[in-house]
């Protein structure tokens, strides 16, 4: 354990050491916040005699609580891990409520709903298809429950019709959830916290449990997260949260920054320790960093420093237009890459918006220069993987309507939408699922012979799999699922034969994977549906390492660092947003250019457009204030060096006009 404590510096030394109340660490770019909390899980497991199953460590992607588990593992070599949790907020709401959820009346096999599944919800309510409102109601349902807004209290303030509306969206929503004995991903924390609230017992089981508690990325935590975080810290408050202020850059999602002043008025005891040596960037980058975020208003004032020197001066480029800046781009990238002879997968162009990478593909294309966009379709997000899933779905829990109407769906099987629109409105009228509906006598008299002989062997087909789930191997399972519903025929006959073979590889991958994951973890088939879209909504991008330029938004990008940055159209309108300019809100933006500076370890490259394409016309474009705010230490300012030679020019020709009228 001394050569942990001898590896770290003074300030995270103490945050290590410190375990006799709350500790909040503010942790600035780049300063160690992992090491911390990895180095201080191994001190309280073999200095403060903690088991390890009483520990539990929180973050907010798969990956993030892989790489921390990893650590974690390395440094407590030797020592007992069993029980050790490192996992994401949404990971930890699913174990509590498998163990916990008859308590709010749902059954352990309950079904969570991804986006398409609840948007599915929603556009059945308010009876459209368009995608724009769909997606707006979406985000507001999500806001307001991360929120703990409930409908029935949006109901009672209601001021007009609209709002009186959206609010019985809400509880139509909710109650159609519960109906189907689904949850959303909002629901993983929310219904927890929920039922810590209304019983106690439940809250102290846990609370015995989880008897330290570390939580990274803290100022990303929403009010629903920041209440969990308390009820299970319990009074005597065993929990260091770590997180950055000038970090907080997810307002738009419900991250609440005021959650660090909320930490000080909840817990009296707070200790607050800062970490601002950094081990990432050289000076030349931090002190553009520290001046940019200096403008805005701090809660806790800090300010990075750095022992890797001063390093190359920050290069800002000024193009005439979006396609300029790309080739510009492109060629510094391909010369700085002959000379270094660097890997490709060390260069990083960061955008504001996913939109901006368009340009930026043509001409990485056209300059043979390997590339991949952050944020890439998910394996489990493809077409052929959410048909099969929502089988797996309906077989999990058959209440689930939307899982029922994709499955008998695909691929058709003479089962017309007339038929599927009586099955829905008997099935509304009798309050039950769709797939009861299909074996009442009720609707049978509403059916066909014909149309009612498919769908009854649809359900018997399904019933079938049901009984057999919980005795039959997985393998064998998802083998005679693909078989019988002819899937592989299906994609040849709607694809070309090239599509439909990767389509197919795909299923059968998804089938080793299932059966592989069942055999090695013991898992039954509703655990594994469950892990499936949890792993989807949290981050089900293919991690694996490419030698390729990454392109990624700022709000991707934090957390990762790159030797060589591009941080691309630094302006007005872009980066401050338009709409944060108007609303005189440029503090997250702000925030969000901080982030961009500090990815860069070594050399940082900031480029603008004078002139950009929109609604069809050449505007003229002003470049970021930010830029300004950078200050001008070892900064190499390209458009102003040109300005200065054009003046210089001037100034010559000024003084050869006044040596002649004086000759």
């Amino acid at each position: 354990m001394s050569d942990i404590l001898n590896s770290l510096n003074k300030e995270q030394k103490k945050c290590v050491k410190h375990v006799t109340g709350p500790l909040l660490v503010i942790a600035g770019a780049g300063s160690g916040k992992t090491r911390v909390i990895t180095s201080k899980i191994a001190y309280l497991i073999n200095e403060c005699n903690y088991e390890a199953k009483h520990i539990t460590a929180i973050t907010f992607t798969n990956k993030a609580a892989k790489e921390m588990l990893e650590r974690s593992t390395k440094l407590l070599s030797g020592s007992n891990t069993r029980g050790l949790v490192i996992t994401t907020f949404h990971s930890l709401g699913l174990k509590i409520l498998k163990q916990e959820c008859h308590h709010l009346g749902y059954k352990t096999n309950f079904s969570i709903l991804d986006s398409y599944d609840s948007a599915k919800i929603i556009s059945d309510i308010i009876k459209t298809t368009d995608k724009a409102i769909i997606k707006s109601l979406q985000t507001q349902i999500s806001l307001w429950k991360n929120l703990l807004t409930t409908p029935e209290y949006l109901l009672s303030i209601a001021k007009d019709n609209l709002e009186m509306e959206t609010a019985r969206i809400f509880l139509q929503y909710q109650d159609t959830l519960k109906t189907y004995q689904s949850m959303d991903f909002d629901d993983l924390i929310k219904l927890p916290l929920e039922l810590f609230k209304i019983n106690l017992e439940v809250l102290y089981k846990w609370q015995q449990k989880i008897r330290y508690l570390l939580i990274d990325e803290y100022q990303d935590t929403n009010e629903c997260q920041y209440q969990l975080i308390k009820l299970l810290a319990g009074r005597e408050g065993m929990l260091t949260a770590v997180g950055d202020d000038d970090q907080s850059i997810y307002a738009w999602r419900g991250a609440n920054l005021d959650n660090l002043k909320n930490l000080q008025r909840d817990f009296p005891k707070l200790t607050v320790v800062k970490l601002e040596q950094n081990y990432r960037s050289t000076t030349t980058i931090l002190s553009a960093a520290n001046n940019v975020i200096q403008n805005n208003p701090k809660i806790f004032d800090k300010k990075l420093w750095s022992e890797l020197g001063y390093g190359e001066a920050i290069n800002i480029i000024a193009c005439k237009t979006e396609e300029a800046e790309a080739d510009a781009i492109a060629r510094k990238i391909t010369l700085h890459q002959l000379q270094r002879q660097a890997n490709f997968s060390g260069y990083a162009i960061l955008y504001r918006s996913n939109h901006q990478a368009r340009i930026l593909e043509q001409t990485l294309r056209n300059y043979q220069l390997p590339y991949t966009v952050s944020g890439g379709q998910s394996f489990f997000d493809k077409t052929e993987i959410k048909d099969i899933s929502a089988y797996l779905k309906l077989l999990v829990n058959d209440n689930n309507d939307p899982a029922f109407i994709r499955a008998i769906t695909t691929p058709k099987r003479g089962i017309g939408q007339v038929t599927l629109e009586k099955l829905a409105n008997y099935a509304t009228s009798r309050r039950i699922s769709l797939f009861a509906a299909i074996f009442e006598e009720g609707f049978a008299a509403l059916c066909k012979d014909t149309q009612l002989e498919e769908i009854t062997n649809f359900g018997n087909f399904i019933n079938n799999l049901q009984f057999r789930m919980h005795k039959d191997p997985v393998g064998e399972l998802l083998n005679e699922l693909i078989y019988k519903i002819k899937y592989e025929e299906y994609l040849y006959d709607h694809d070309t034969a090239k599509s439909a073979e990767k389509r197919w590889g795909n299923v059968l991958n998804l089938v080793e994977w299932l059966n592989k994951k069942a055999e090695q973890d013991n898992k039954s088939l509703p655990e594994l549906v469950q892990t499936i879209t949890l792993i989807n909504m949290l981050d089900g991008r293919d991690d694996k390492e490419i030698n390729a330029i990454k392109l990624s938004t700022l709000h991707a990008a934090k957390g990762l660092e790159y030797p060589y940055v591009y941080l691309i159209s630094c302006e007005e309108g872009i980066l401050p947003h338009q709409e944060s300019i108007n609303n005189d809100n440029l503090e997250e933006e702000r925030r969000l250019m901080y982030v961009g500076i500090t990815r860069a370890q070594r050399e940082l490259t900031i480029s603008h457009c004078m002139q950009r394409k929109q609604a069809g016309e050449l505007q003229t474009k002003e470049r970021s204030r930010f830029i300004g705010e950078m200050g001008t230490h070892n900064i190499t300012d390209e458009a102003k060096r040109k300005q200065e030679k054009v003046d210089n020019v001037e100034l010559k020709d000024r003084l050869q006009m006044l040596k002649d009228m004086l000759k």
